[in-house]
């Protein structure tokens, strides 16, 4: 139960990351991060499924660090 819900604030927290910062893919924020996350070459590095279990997962933590937990 306690995954699910990190699960679900995880979600919550990128929407809510990608609306504060107007998510558009090239822009120079979004750049940053996937390059400070996978990589210069990140479309080669990791298949899609892993890449969406690394994001989910900083979701994940993003609603874990804001609940203290």
């Amino acid at each position: 139960m306690v995954r699910l819900m990190d699960t679900i604030g995880g979600l919550w927290e990128l929407v809510w990351l990608a609306v504060r910062t107007g998510y558009k893919p090239q822009n120079a924020y979004w750049k940053w991060r996937r390059e400070t996350a996978f990589g210069t070459d990140s479309l080669t590095g990791i298949s899609r499924i892993e890449r969406w279990r690394a994001i989910l997962e900083f979701g994940r933590w993003i609603y874990r660090l804001k609940r203290g937990r």
